[in-house]
């Protein structure tokens, strides 16, 4: 197999016409690895990944070949995928205030030019999900983009489809995690193009490197809420004295490497209600 790209949290391999992705433990903050991984972050990342696949493919098919046709080196971290021409913007949906989206809303209210009701606070319900794509920078932070400069880049056509899915799987991942009493305040999704140009999900999906994650039962507009996912070690590397967000991060002591696990866990284990086993 030839490494095609080693990126912050995956390698990505080329094997004959597939591509095999790699889901490592490492976990990243502002753009920035940390030198600490999180024991089984990769795994659970695949695990939930799979999971939802199966549960979105009415939405939208999905990237995946195989989750056992796999070097056995990479069993339960990497999944075996169809090569797709990936589209260029980040697709995020947001159903409430939180991170970069209540940042923006503050200083404009507005997100990726759509306008937001005036008077909410973080952690605010939003009166509808919103689309809010940002660039894919290879370099640097990712910035908002308006959805006209979305279809400016990729077509008005496509620009119109994966906003709709991105909006259709956020709806759906939020009704089945409001069943399990999760939240789900935001998430990113990665579509591609297949050989046959149908578009695709990909990457990722409905995780907690990619999605906030919220105790229902705690949520409560107003302030920071009971983190499920990354944001509680992105919260912890903020308290960094001297830390000015660029590499090398600073080092994760185990009491907050074993708390992100554990939300980690709880995440996988509320949506699925399937014990963790390695």
């Amino acid at each position: 197999m030839e490494l095609l790209h080693s990126g912050k949290i995956r390698e990505v391999y080329a094997d004959g016409e597939d591509i095999v992705l790699v889901a490592s433990d490492r976990v990243s903050v502002y753009d920035v690895v940390l030198p600490t991984p999180i024991p089984s972050k990769g795994k659970i990342l695949t695990r939930l990944s799979l999971w939802w696949f199966d549960r979105l493919r009415d939405i939208v098919p999905n990237h995946v070949i195989s989750a056992t046709n796999v070097p056995e080196e990479w069993a339960g971290r990497a999944i075996r995928c169809k090569r797709l021409d990936m589209v260029p913007v980040e697709c995020i949906a947001r159903g409430y205030l939180a991170g970069l989206g209540l940042q923006s809303y503050k200083a404009t209210g507005e997100i990726s030019g759509v306008p937001v009701p005036p008077g909410l606070s973080e952690g605010s319900r939003l009166p509808e999900p919103v689309f809010t794509p940002t660039t894919k920078a290879l370099a640097g932070h990712d910035e908002f983009m308006t959805f006209e400069e979305v279809a400016d880049s990729i077509g008005p056509d496509t620009a119109a489809e994966v906003k709709r899915l991105t909006l259709d799987v956020y709806a759906l991942g939020a009704e089945i995690a409001a069943e399990r009493g999760i939240v789900i305040a935001d998430t990113k999704l990665e579509f591609g193009v297949d050989a046959a140009g149908t578009l695709t999900l990909a990457d990722e999906v409905l995780t907690p490197d990619s999605s906030r994650f919220w105790a229902a039962a705690e949520w409560q507009p107003g302030g920071p809420q009971r983190y499920l996912d990354k944001q509680f070690v992105r919260d912890w590397s903020a308290t960094v004295s001297g830390w000015d967000r660029k590499p090398p991060g600073p080092e994760v002591p185990h009491d907050i490497v074993n708390a992100t696990r554990a939300r980690y866990i709880e995440v996988f284990e509320r949506l699925t209600g399937t014990a963790w086993e390695e």
